[in-house]
């Protein structure tokens, strides 16, 4: 599969199907066996389930299909059913329901009509799909920032969880899962790239640290170590969550582009305007941090160019007037303090780095200490603490790291750039042996 194509979501074609009424039944059972056409909602079931639970069961195929293709028409005595296909499968559906006497004819949108969203996706790609779905379907003329959000997340959760011990303990159920046909790891399985991954990240911040089931001497520290230069740690995690946030504003922009033109992509927050602004307010607070007074000058600069352009496009948005100037003054004191606050969140990178290098060294200490001893019931004692310490140091580190790097991703990363929701793709989709066929 080319990379290109996990970077925006399948191109969608418009297109009825059409069939003589009297072979348009064997038709759509043709198109719900194949499950890659959506079929239009007729005007009285758009918002509700396909198949109302008060009328018939879920498990009723044949409600299913009645209900679905309910809004076809009839045009000189053929039945015409719009709906929506991926235009990599148009060639084939063509052929399968073309020896039946139907067709599938391409036709225009209507203004206003928005595509549903449909992925090819990798095994791979399958895997970390979660990570966005979860918070929103991507809308139709986006990027699809998928592999992006997946090497952001593998970034953050291993330099929260940096253990060489700890992460091979990820990727060995991940690959176990992988592997296994046990059906209690069954639903593990689909994650199973997602859980090596992000081991693999914690291993490879285990080597920075020097960590290993703490800092046991198993590794040298190839970078630092958390517990003796936090200030440089908190200043990695400051710079990761700058460029990451960097990389959300240029996807952003394409987006904005995308969705609405050159002037939604100038003026909007999310935008070129909100990017000048950020780089202006990064580039201030390093020449604050670094006391480079040239730094603070320019950066400043920056910043003002990109709240003027701000401003402009909230206004615009909010409305001549004066209640229109209060409510951009409003918004744009909102969008200063959340850019703000959005890269000063990155700092808990390094927090929660420190907290699992914290409760790991208070365990190798404890064991340390308990097996100096020279009893044997200290060196029970110290294997004791050492495995269930390292446990729940793990179990802990793992569950805290995890929902912190999604919390960051959500409300840091996908509030920029998703300005809309798009609509999944629902195709038809009953196999044929299901219905009746006759």
């Amino acid at each position: 599969m080319p990379w290109r194509e996990n970077l925006v979501p399948s191109p969608m074609r418009r297109a009825a199907v059409v069939a003589p009424v009297d072979r348009s039944r064997r038709v759509f059972v043709e198109i719900a066996d194949a499950g890659v056409f959506e079929p239009d909602r007729a005007d009285d079931e758009v918002g509700r389930p396909a198949v109302p639970s008060s009328e018939t069961s879920v498990d009723d195929d044949e409600a299913i299909l009645e209900e679905r293709t309910r809004a076809a028409n009839t045009v000189h005595g053929c039945a015409v059913l719009p709906g929506w296909i991926p235009d990599a499968r148009v060639e084939a559906v063509n052929a399968s329901i073309g020896r039946l006497g139907g067709a599938l004819v391409e036709i225009p949108e209507r203004r206003g009509m928005t595509p549903p969203t449909a992925h090819v996706d990798s095994p791979v790609a399958s895997a970390f799909r979660p990570l966005v779905s979860t918070y929103a379907t991507v809308p139709y003329r986006d990027i699809d920032p998928t592999m992006f959000a997946a090497i952001a997340y593998m970034v953050m959760f291993g330099m929260m969880f940096g253990d060489v011990g700890h992460g091979m303990g990820i990727v060995v159920f991940g690959v176990v899962a992988a592997r296994s046909n046990s059906d209690r790891l069954r639903p593990a399985r689909p994650a199973a790239p997602f859980l090596i991954g992000a081991g693999l990240a914690a291993i490879g911040f285990g080597f920075l640290y020097g960590e290993a089931f703490g800092p046991t001497g198993l590794v040298p520290a190839l970078w630092l170590r958390p517990l003796d230069e936090p200030e440089q740690l908190l200043v990695a995690g400051l710079l990761i969550g700058t460029l990451l946030l960097g990389v959300t504003f240029l996807v952003a922009i394409a987006n904005r582009w995308r969705e609405s033109g050159l002037s939604s992509a100038l003026y909007d927050a999310s935008g070129i305007a909100g990017a000048v602004l950020f780089v202006g307010v990064a580039t201030a607070g390093i020449g604050v941090a670094t006391s480079t007074s040239w730094a603070l000058q320019t950066g400043a600069a920056v910043a003002v160019v990109g709240a003027v352009l701000t401003f402009v496009g909230l206004l615009v948005r909010a409305g001549p007037g004066g209640a229109g100037v209060a409510e951009a003054l409003v918004e744009m004191f909102d969008t200063v303090l959340r850019l703000g606050s959005n890269i000063v969140s990155f700092t808990r990178l390094a927090a929660f780095g420190l907290t699992h290098a914290v409760i790991t060294a208070v365990v190798w200490d404890g064991t340390v200490s308990l097996s100096s001893s020279g009893t044997v019931p200290g060196w029970i004692a110290a294997v004791l603490l050492f495995v269930v310490g390292n446990v729940a140091a793990f179990g802990l580190g793992a569950l805290v790291a995890a929902i912190q790097a999604l919390r960051l991703e959500y409300y840091e990363m996908f509030s920029r750039l998703f300005a809309s929701q798009g609509r999944p793709f629902d195709p038809l989709h009953i196999p044929a042996d299901r219905l009746e066929t006759s």
